[in-house]
């Protein structure tokens, strides 16, 4: 019997308000433990949660970023629970009146086809406590840094649309894309601020029946969704095709191992109306003001750089998948440079050169306007592309202007045909062997002199023009 996956995500992102979501702390979980903490996120008795409007509205913005439709009314709720790392005894949530319902991600399938998926709702909720477990001695500690407590939350739970790893990473990474443009979360799987948890469960293929499905957690990077969500589809396939029950429990991924391992039992408290927090109240008219906050969203950015620009599907939307990068790229733009080459060398040079000096795109002294009097020079034959590299390596490291640099370190391409004449006259001198190769048909002898030409010119000729040069003195002998 072939089968098939069903599969759910449940995607926690923390938002980056300056604040908590019931109190005045700094969102700073990852400060010294225990430093942002006040009566309120510890629970001391008569602690009153006052919800903050910033983090309500970064949560709202999230929310219609997703196509989704921000409810009129939404409240929040006890989810009841006991573990240490919950101050209350209970997590506030919103498990019955939703912040949101509806919304969707488009993806392209493996097959390259649009396929949407679908999210059921989103709600806000607070972050619970950290565990630290150490050793002392030879015995084993948890302890409890409640800097993480209190702060805001979204969960983005989908409809199980989902059928293989693919589209989970697929939306996953359109996810991340779409909360950083619009400015809610950093969504970073590795730092903690976006975390996945996965319901699987497999079916005979063509039914429509739901089965038993397994929760995975523990995976910090989307590659190890895709990983954790193939190795359980593959192990509940054999589990069923031997007559096996799956049984509805929480499983983590050993990312060492490649596998799921079992955790707990599943296990849902009861959630209760909570009568400390007033139910929030959208108008029309707040909803419509929030909606037109909206940044230009990545996939309709890069449908107009297809238009704009001229550029294939695939090379708009990467260009546009980062919102820093494309705001960067069309700043080059604005400066004067052709589109085709900022989009070159963006991605060929510059981002490269940003990743390999571990910085970031917004903090190297390599700014939009002195990046594109670069390629102003390249672009009028002053520099070639090989002085080119070489001063944007040096605009890492200096603040003078690339004119200045050019000129300091005789960078300036030469382009004077007198010059290049005599320099061609020796090379062709030097190279009988290659001047009769090029003669007999062998293309890669022209390849083989501009190189020559361009050494003994110290890589500064012009390869334009020793090309043309040489073509027309070739064709002469």
């Amino acid at each position: 019997m072939e089968f098939e996956a069903v599969i759910g995500l449940e995607i926690h992102v923390e938002l980056n308000s300056a604040t908590k979501l019931f109190c005045d702390c700094p969102n700073n979980p990852g400060d010294e433990p225990n430093i942002n903490t006040c009566p309120t996120c510890l629970w001391f008795p008569g602690a009153v949660p006052r919800l903050s409007r910033a983090a309500l509205e970064k949560a709202a913005l999230l929310c219609l970023g997703f196509n989704a439709e921000l409810q009129p009314r939404s409240a929040f709720d006890q989810k009841v629970y006991y573990y240490p790392d919950l101050p209350k005894g209970y997590q506030l949530s919103q498990a019955h009146l939703p912040l949101s319902r509806g919304g969707w991600i488009d993806i392209a399938d493996e097959d390259s086809s649009p396929k949407r998926l679908r999210i059921h709702h989103i709600h806000m909720e607070e972050d619970v406590a950290k565990l630290v477990h150490e050793m002392e001695g030879r015995l084993p500690i948890s302890l409890v840094d409640f800097n993480r407590a209190g702060a805001p939350l979204v969960e983005i739970v989908t409809e199980p649309d989902f059928r293989s790893p693919h589209h989970a990473m697929e939306f996953l990474k359109a996810l991340r894309t779409q909360v950083r443009y619009v400015g809610s979360s950093e969504c970073s799987m590795e730092n903690g601020t976006m975390r996945v948890d996965a319901n699987i469960s497999v079916r005979p293929k063509g039914t429509n029946q739901m089965n038993t499905k397994v929760e995975v957690k523990n995976m910090n990077s989307i590659r190890h969704v895709g990983d954790a969500i193939a190795y359980e589809i593959s192990r509940q396939s054999a589990a069923v095709a031997a007559g096996e029950s799956v049984i509805l429990h929480t499983r983590l991924w050993d990312p060492d191992k490649k596998v799921t391992l079992p955790m707990r039992a599943k296990f849902e408290g009861p959630c209760v109306p909570d009568p400390t927090v007033p139910q929030i109240i959208l108008s029309k008219q707040e909803i419509e003001d929030l909606r037109a906050r909206l940044p230009e969203m990545p996939a309709v950015r890069a449908e107009r750089f297809v238009q704009q620009y001229g550029f294939s599907a695939e090379e708009a939307t990467y260009l546009s998948s980062d919102p820093e990068v494309a705001a960067y790229f069309e700043a080059v733009i604005k400066d004067g440079v052709a589109p085709r080459t900022a989009m070159h060398w963006l991605t060929t040079q510059l981002l490269p050169a940003v990743k390999d000096r571990s910085q970031e795109l917004g903090q190297t002294k390599v700014t939009p306007a002195r990046f594109a009097a670069l390629l102003k020079m390249l672009s009028a034959d002053e520099i070639n592309a090989n002085a080119a590299r070489d001063v944007l390596a040096h605009l890492f490291d200096s603040d003078e202007t690339p004119e200045a640099i050019v000129s300091a370190r005789g960078f300036k391409q030469v382009s004077d045909r007198g010059a290049l004449d005599a320099m061609i006259d020796k090379v062709l001198g030097e190279q009988p062997a290659a001047v009769a190769d090029f003669k007999s048909g062998q293309g890669k002898a022209m390849g083989f002199l501009i190189g020559q030409v361009m050494q003994a010119s110290g890589g500064k000729a012009n390869p334009k023009i020793i090309r043309e040069l040489l073509a027309s003195k070739l064709e002469a002998k």
